[in-house]
């Protein structure tokens, strides 16, 4: 869509033809005015018959030079060609030269055609082309006649081309506007043109880059893929009930609790080690170098380990979720028996797996509450010993018991001494006492002290030497001190053990098969549509990014 301009004033620039031949570009400049003259009012004032009658004679001449040979032209007439000529050669536009003509026009000047204008303008020392000249040529429209009113006499309407000599042929030249026209309609067409090339272009390269490999890929999961066939299977690590408090104890009987050893048991199915294994039971290298595999999914023969354990890890997958505690195996086979095979195989290694985990630790556990009991019964055994010993050794079975007796019997015969002797004292308070009884006082008395300083004797020997009664009530009361000591130590490791026991059976763990392996009767991979939108995606977005730098690079460099 072309929008024609609204300015009632803009500026043209030169044509080319207008620069560089003047002689080639004045007619089609004086076609352009006479095209674009024929919409606009023929001026009030008429030009001259003999301006009429030099302007056909001059387009006479020009018609047919032939006739014109034979005449002489004047001095003035010469210089006023010559004037026109160099002024054709200025290579004016039209929009100048119609300004020029409404100036001649305001100034009262019988131009005969725009060149002469201005001619006459310069000759009167006025430039038609100063922006202040211009200006006043700029009058507001007279809007209070009705549309269709005849001009007033003497009013100034827009300047007309005189023409030299009426043509009845058809131009060959074309209007601005027709050549406008066209060169948009060029420009459109080469745009169209360079469009279509740079989208077939672009057709060509994604053609080369996407869809060619996206239809190889296809056409490989499609029809050369070999099917695979896989084995399901879900287990959980559980930990035995326990009965302790505090964090252990909320924490206990949830996944939480067997975080840990499900991680582990993921990480030894997902190891070297199992695949190892598993190709010495199960055959795992035998079957996925078979013949009829296609050569992308079946291994070499004669496979090294890394090249087996790529296959094991892209056919083995395992997953633990966190908030059930539930670890999920999918194993996938050429053969959905020898599938199942391999996950009951897998299965049988995590049970093992577990049940290693906290072995050796409840081992030590109980090596240890198992040393120490035994040593806590050796230690109060020899303490019972050296007690007998000891009582063997002075004959006396209770010590302490024999010194208490002595000193029993010593008291009891100290207050019969003293009885006596009160008796005595009160015998001899009498003046004639009885000689009798006095003597027999006297000889009770000294008979109880002889008794008493016979105990008092024993007393000192059983208190004196190393063998004395003293020294061995001593030693006897610490081997029995010993000896409580030795059964307390006992009875602590006697509840140790069982203390480490019940701790021992708390850390068990044991694999429970949620979900038992079952062979597929339909292949779940490879899954063809989905692997080759995967495939488009991804090299769309190669693709892309390709492009994506290129462009970039491209412009950097050009900048």
């Amino acid at each position: 869509m072309t929008t024609k301009p609204r300015a009632k004033k803009f500026r043209i620039r030169r044509s080319p033809a207008a620069a560089g031949d003047p002689a080639a570009g004045t007619a089609p400049q004086a076609a352009a005015a006479a095209a674009e003259r024929p919409a606009e009012p023929q001026q009030s004032a008429r030009p001259q018959p003999q301006a009429q009658a030099a302007a056909a004679a001059a387009a006479d001449g020009s018609a047919n030079p032939a006739s014109m040979s034979g005449m002489v032209s004047s001095a003035r007439e010469n210089r006023m060609e010559t004037d026109i000529e160099a002024i054709r050669q200025e290579g004016l536009t039209g929009r100048q030269l119609r300004l020029a003509r409404r100036m001649a026009q305001k100034h009262n000047l019988a131009a005969t055609s725009d060149f002469e204008a201005v001619r006459m303008l310069r000759e009167r020392g006025i430039d038609p082309f100063k922006r202040a000249n211009m200006l006043e040529l700029v009058v507001p429209q007279n809007k209070t006649q009705p549309a269709g009113t005849p001009p007033a006499p003497g009013s100034v309407q827009l300047p007309q081309t005189v023409p030299a000599a009426k043509t009845t042929l058809p131009s060959t030249e074309l209007s601005p506007a027709e050549r406008r026209n066209r060169e948009i309609q060029e420009i459109q067409r080469d745009i169209a043109r360079r469009r279509r090339r740079k989208l077939s272009l672009l057709a060509a390269r994604l053609a080369f880059f996407v869809l060619l490999p996206t239809l190889a890929a296809g056409y490989y999961f499609y029809s050369v893929a070999t099917p695979m066939y896989s084995s399901k299977s879900e287990f959980l690590v559980l930990k035995a009930d326990s009965a302790a408090g505090g964090v252990g104890g909320l924490l206990s009987g949830t996944q939480f609790a067997t975080s840990q050893d499900s991680i582990a048991v993921q990480s030894y199915l997902m190891s070297k080690e199992a695949m190892l294994r598993l190709d010495d039971e199960a055959g795992f290298k035998a079957h996925f170098t078979q013949e009829w595999l296609d050569p992308i999914q079946r291994l070499e023969t004669d496979p090294t380990n890394e090249e087996a354990y790529a296959t094991y890890s892209r056919n083995v997958k395992i997953g633990y979720d966190p908030t059930e505690g539930v670890v999920r195996m999918e194993v996938s086979a050429a053969d959905p028996e020898a599938a199942a095979e391999f996950s009951r195989k897998l299965i049988s290694y995590a049970q093992e797996k577990v049940n290693n985990l906290s072995q050796q630790k409840r081992a030590d556990q109980m090596s240890e509450a198992a040393t120490a009991l035994s040593d806590a019964e050796a230690e109060r055994r020899a303490a019972q010993e050296r007690l007998v010993v000891l009582q063997q050794q002075g004959s006396v079975l209770d010590p302490e018991g024999v010194v208490a007796s002595l000193r029993q019997q010593i008291s009891t015969f100290e207050i019969q001494l003293e009885e006596k002797r009160l008796e005595l004292a009160a015998l001899l308070d009498n003046a004639r006492p009885n000689r009798a009884k006095v003597s027999g006082a006297e000889a009770d008395i000294k008979r109880l002290e002889a008794v008493i300083a016979s105990l008092n004797g024993r007393m000192v020997d059983a208190s004196a030497g190393e063998n004395s009664l003293a020294n061995l009530r001593i030693q006897i009361q610490m081997a029995q001190a010993d000896l409580a000591t030795r059964d307390l130590m006992l009875q602590s490791a006697l509840q140790q053990v069982e203390t480490t026991r019940l701790e021992a059976n708390r850390q068990v763990r044991y694999l429970t098969t949620a979900v038992e392996p079952v062979p597929s009767e339909e292949p779940s991979y490879p899954r063809k549509f989905e692997n080759t939108v995967l495939a488009f995606l991804i090299f769309s977005g190669i693709y892309l990014m390709c492009s994506l730098t290129a462009s970039i690079l491209r412009e950097q460099v050009s900048s």
